[in-house]
């Protein structure tokens, strides 16, 4: 049960964040093979007062849009979360045509057991929801 937070700007559309929450989605399903129904990204539209960045960070200038992506979910290996940042980056530039320049990423990590949700049905051999365990294993679809 992954959990993303979005910080960006005031003044998007809605159909810009949807885009956004597609690219993060598919980067999810596709990397981390999480259940296609996983989906919870939060929006938080921030006005420019309270958006506080310097226009040049890491010598790499940034614009406007650029946004800050919280993801939370259970361990995975750095090798997982390199091709999960990269795997961001490609998708929202197709989706929402957003540059890598504009993107500030960070993962929380948190034990299994800190999640819960009415229906999730862990796995206790593997910690993870029991519909992705062909996954880790091998076995079988992406559920």
């Amino acid at each position: 049960m992954p959990l993303i937070n979005v910080y960006l700007r005031q003044g998007t559309t809605p159909e810009y964040r949807r885009n956004v929450s597609l690219g993060l989605h598919k980067a999810m399903v596709d990397v981390l093979k999480i259940p296609q129904d996983d989906q919870f990204h939060v929006f938080h539209e921030v006005s420019p007062d309270n958006f506080h960045m310097q226009p040049v960070v890491f010598g790499l200038r940034r614009t406007e849009r650029t946004m800050f992506i919280q993801l939370s979910f259970n361990h995975r290996s750095a090798e997982q979360k390199d091709e999960l940042f990269r795997a961001i980056v490609d998708n929202l530039r197709l989706f929402a045509d957003v540059p890598e320049e504009d993107l500030l990423m960070t993962i929380n990590e948190t034990a299994r057991e800190n999640w819960w949700a009415a229906g999730r049905v862990v796995d206790p051999t593997t910690g993870y929801d029991a519909r992705m365990n062909d996954v880790l294993t091998g076995d079988g679809a992406t559920g």
